[in-house]
């Protein structure tokens, strides 16, 4: 396909909503103050923006690419449709139950968090399916109707269907469907066979609640979002940004839109491992911080790490088994509560704590003037020097220091006996090492050593924190790409085509099945495939093979790649010799004796990723020319320090800048520890290393 010479990347988050337009190549880009009681709001007025900075109408707009947090929102706050559930007779409670895990073993008075659907929600069925897909008891299609005509009588206007088994044999499943379309034809329907088709239950009806959950309302938005951009003249097809890091057509967001619960975060580790493609680094720390929340993510090899369970709306100090499980695929990060906006309070125990409760845009930090009383991240950063008051956000957003220090003073100081200033420095340093602390165990648990990764920062608030960032998880270079403000939006506009069509099919290799294994495997090529073709009619799609394996009797499986030619033509010693390489990578050893079963089989269909060349790097022998001096506090050394501080399109490629040092631009400001210098690369992006490293 003819790439558009004019193409749009929207992102919107909790606190800005970032516009990105690409012209012939080039970028032009604003952050606006996200609008929540109509997103489409700040998506228009951001497009009129940089049409006029690029000097295009928007009728000349190619593609756009949009990726939210509206979804995700939604669960967190609980604000979807009016939904129910209709299951196995005996299951209703699957989704209360939850697994035997407990998040937090030593805790005597542990919460688990509610479901999303209360148990008066949730209906149950009589038929039956066995585990290898049989029919144990036929359903009864009268019973079917009495249910429905219950959930009508309730007045619904979202059903979920999740039967047992149902991804070995979604007969049933579309029986209800028929039923629901037939008597209900205005409720919406999502059933889990077509939302995550995968063994255990738990994490898959979670899924297909969570998909109907926020269907209607992502629904009307995507419908209310063409119907303004068609107004103000603009023609062309509107993609979405998924959670697995590809790009699918409006109508499947529209019919899947669990997928789209990480879209935002995705598109910035498309971002980032472009970046790393173009420096050849094969590791890669993301750091992702905006006005809400940070993401971490690692890339290795210049392909972010990938998952097929992630868990929305951690309830419990972002511990790992207290969110609600959404089995889709997904790149592998960690998220915490800690952005911009992200407030700061005193505890019980005299101990300062930042988020997960944010600010957000309305009213936002207490140093925006509109109306927040309580002091956030930014009003922290912008006592101790990191921001310009005059020039927030291009000058369009003016900052009121006094009433940050007022804030600070009244919430963390007279309980803690601090004056501003100092608890401006607790409230900073409390946020850097919760983002350390994540970024630590998220290393741990995938068994790296991040004194080996580079680290690319990008969001509005990222590079403010990023240096801090690098120096306490002894991380030598850090990398802030032009348009860092914006990463995620540009990210969209990095990213291919892509859908990935998965099926639970167990099977041990002691019986091993090639034939069935080649026509499962083709069949959901076929699928796959056909989701890329509804937004790429012409491209090239290449397909990425996985199967998921582990030793009869554990509980959890790894990801096996294959090549193309290892899946239609597939060998039992093949399948075994792959497990036991990569198991023996992640583990030290293979178990020997033991026979081998596959769960999950996957096939990711998507056009070829964007060439990147690779660049010649400089070592920065040219000083920077300083555009004035402020007062800026170094965490290391506890004290302000004087700064200068330089323009960063002031800097030519091999300039070279001494920290402590403030790189400023419009939509954010690199903050460059006394550690480190910086150095303008040819690309734009500026290389954050430490003093150490150049000598």
């Amino acid at each position: 396909m003819t790439a558009p010479t004019v193409r749009l990347g929207v992102d919107i988050g909790g606190t800005f909503t970032d516009v990105v337009l690409e012209k012939d190549g080039m970028p032009f880009s604003t952050k606006v103050l996200t609008t929540y009681a109509a997103p489409e709001n700040a998506i228009i007025d951001g497009m009129h923006q940089v049409c006029t900075k690029a000097g295009v109408t928007p009728a000349q707009i190619g593609q756009i690419i949009h990726g939210t947090t509206l979804a995700t929102n939604a669960l967190i706050e609980r604000r979807g449709a009016k939904t129910a559930l209709i299951t196995t007779q005996g299951f209703r409670d699957v989704i209360e139950m939850r697994t035997e895990s407990r998040f937090e073993q030593y805790d005597l008075n542990l919460n688990l968090p509610d479901p999303l659907l209360p148990r008066q929600m949730r209906f149950t069925v009589a038929g039956r399916v066995d585990a290898n897909g049989q029919i144990l008891v036929e359903m009864d299609r009268t019973e079917v109707e009495a249910v429905v005509d219950k959930i009508a009588e309730a007045g619904f206007e979202s059903v979920a269907v999740g039967l047992i088994h149902s991804y070995l044999n979604p007969a049933h499943e579309q029986l209800v469907r028929d039923v629901l379309a037939e008597r209900l034809p205005d409720v919406s329907v999502s059933i889990s066979s077509e939302v995550s088709p995968q063994m255990r239950e738990y994490e898959r009806f979670n899924t297909v609640v969570a998909n109907a959950y926020i269907k209607p309302l992502m629904a009307s938005y995507l419908g209310r979002l063409e119907d303004r951009l068609k107004a103000e003249g603009v023609t062309c097809r509107i993609f979405l940004m998924h959670s697995g890091g590809g790009i699918i057509s409006i109508q499947n967001a529209a019919d899947f839109p669990v997928r789209l619960v990480e879209s935002g975060p995705a598109g910035g580790a498309v971002f980032a491992a472009h970046i790393a493609a173009r420096y050849g680094l094969d590791k890669v720390l993301s750091f992702d911080m905006g006005g809400t929340t940070a993401k971490i993510c690692l890339i290795k090899n210049q392909t972010p790490k990938t998952s097929r369970v992630f868990e929305v709306a951690r309830t419990y100090r972002f511990k790992k088994g207290s969110g609600m499980p959404i089995s889709i695929p997904v790149i592998d990060m960690v998220e915490i509560g800690a952005g911009g906006g992200s407030l700061a309070h005193v505890d019980a125990l005299r101990q300062i704590r930042v988020g997960p409760e944010s600010a957000g845009s309305e009213p936002g930090p207490a140093c925006y003037g509109r109306g927040g009383e309580r002091p956030a991240v930014t009003d922290a950063d912008l006592v101790l020097g990191k921001l310009d008051p005059d020039n927030f956000a291009g000058g369009s957003l003016k900052l009121h220091p006094d009433q940050s220090k007022s804030a600070l003073a009244g919430h963390v100081g007279e309980t803690l006996d601090m004056d501003a200033v100092e608890a401006a420095f607790g409230v900073a340093e409390v946020v850097d090492e919760n983002m350390a602390n994540a970024a630590r165990v998220h290393a741990v648990e995938n068994g790296e050593d991040l004194s080996e990764y580079t680290m690319i920062a990008f969001g509005g608030a990222a590079p403010l924190h990023a240096g801090r960032l690098a120096e306490k998880l002894g991380v030598n270079r850090l990398l802030v790409p032009p348009g860092a403000g914006v990463g995620s939006a540009i990210g969209f506009l990095r990213a291919p085509f892509s859908f990935e069509a998965n099926r639970s099919v167990y099977m041990t290799l002691s019986d091993f099945d090639p034939a069935r294994i080649k026509g499962l495997l083709t069949d959901l090529m076929a699928e796959a495939t056909g989701f890329v073709r509804t937004c790429d009619e012409v491209s090239p799609i290449l397909s990425e093979f996985k199967v998921y394996m582990r030793y009869i009797g554990q509980g959890w499986e790894i990801p096996i790649s294959l090549t193309e030619e290892q899946a239609m033509n597939p060998d039992v010693a093949t399948f075994e010799a792959r497990f036991i390489e990569d198991y023996t990578k992640l583990f030290g050893r293979p178990v020997s004796g033991m026979d081998i079963e596959i769960t999950v089989w996957s096939v990711n269909a998507t056009t070829p990723p964007e060439d990147v060349a690779r660049m010649d790097e400089t070592n920065g022998e040219a000083s920077a020319t300083p555009d004035g001096t402020r007062q800026l506090f170094d965490a290391a050394s506890g004290k302000f320090l004087d700064a200068d501080v330089v323009k960063r399109f002031d800097m030519t490629a091999g300039d070279r800048a001494t920290g402590p040092v403030a790189v400023v631009e419009d939509e954010t400001t690199i903050i460059v520890p006394a550690s480190r210098d910086a150095i303008r690369q040819p690309d734009g992006c500026i290389d954050v290393i430490t003093k150490e490293a150049t000598q």
